[in-house]
């Protein structure tokens, strides 16, 4: 999902930046004891809560990994549950430490609004979600149509653009959060709902009856989902963006949750090194030479995460296409822990 930039709010968001950034958020959040990190408001595979109230996903789990490296003790986070109007003035303005919530990084955001994007950790595209009944196969027979739509994103500004290309129309519905949306949808107020395919896939596990919608073939834009923090502190901007390629790096060496103590006797200096057993990393990121042990041993490589949350072991069943290693043909590539 993408925010709109309002431009007054952005320009005050943009000071209280300067002045928090200006802060280490490392040693601020030693201090309280835990990361703050914000997350969707509920996002099946993302960030939701299960049967007994305990809050799990990809997002979810990426936090946990910032307090497992931080703390060694993945427990240590306070969740903020986060609309998309709400999220990055949180994160601008120090309500929180880093955003997990699924945010598009785009070239507004990387360089106007004080914030950082440590990384991608889900390849996603805009998408559409309709009815059996319609009898629709594509996207192009969509014109004349009403949509179901979050506001304060630019999904609308992207379906404009595909609309306008394609020499259709179509009505907007417009909602405060995605749950709203799905909940339009399932009561006929629209024919489609329009989003990341991620949440579409999500929000279909919402339907009374999940096999009554099919997400359509077409993909009309690219959304790089990934966690961000504010400009201004390169030690936790280091932090968080080294987190998330420790697990890639971790899936890759073959390093899990269930191994990695064992691992630890590994003559393999990739391994030795990303486990901390030799070099100086934990130390170059101002933390415990086991803060990648930590994030492996307490939350799991990347694809541990991935195959949990949103594929082959969760309802999702979401394959891992874009998402799986370099070496497997996808685009999740970790940069070298050396």
């Amino acid at each position: 999902m993408k925010l709109l930039k309002i431009a007054s709010l952005s320009i005050v968001a943009l000071a209280l930046s300067a002045t928090v950034s200006s802060a280490d958020t490392l040693e601020t959040t030693k201090k309280n004891g835990e990361v703050s990190c914000g997350l969707n408001t509920g996002l099946a595979g993302f960030a939701a809560p299960d049967t007994k109230g305990v809050w799990k996903g990809i997002d979810v789990d990426f936090c946990r990994a910032v307090a497992s490296a931080v703390f060694g003790d993945a427990s240590k986070v306070k969740y903020a549950h986060l609309n998309a109007k709400e999220r990055l003035t949180a994160l601008q303005s120090g309500e929180i430490d880093v955003l997990a919530r699924n945010t598009t990084w785009t070239a507004t955001r990387d360089t106007s609004l004080g914030l950082n994007f440590a990384g991608v950790n889900y390849y996603d595209g805009q998408g559409f979600l309709v009815s059996k009944n319609l009898g629709v196969k594509s996207a192009k027979e969509l014109d004349g149509a009403t949509f179901c739509i979050q506001a304060g994103t630019t999904t609308e500004l992207n379906l404009t653009d595909y609309f306008k290309a394609n020499n259709m129309e179509y009505k907007p519905v417009t909602y405060d959060t995605s749950a709203q949306t799905i909940e339009g949808f399932s009561a006929g107020r629209c024919d489609a709902v329009t989003s990341d395919a991620s949440q579409l896939y999500a929000l279909r596990t919402q339907l009374k009856d999940s096999s009554s919608a099919i997400v359509l073939p077409e993909i009309i834009s690219k959304e790089p989902l990934g966690p961000v923090v504010r400009q201004g502190d390169d030690t936790w901007f280091n932090i968080v963006k080294w987190t998330h390629i420790a697990m890639l790096n971790a899936e890759e060496l073959g390093i899990d949750s269930k191994n990695v103590d064992a691992m630890l006797k590994s003559d393999n200096p990739n391994i030795k090194r990303l486990l901390g057993v030799t070099g100086d990393i934990g130390k170059n990121l101002g933390l415990d030479a086991k803060w990648a042990y930590n994030i492996i041993k307490n939350v799991g490589n990347y694809g541990e995460v991935f195959d949990r949350n949103i594929g082959k072991d969760s309802p999702l069943k979401i394959n891992r296409g874009l998402n799986a290693l370099w070496k497997d043909g996808g685009l999740q590539y970790g940069a070298p822990i050396r």
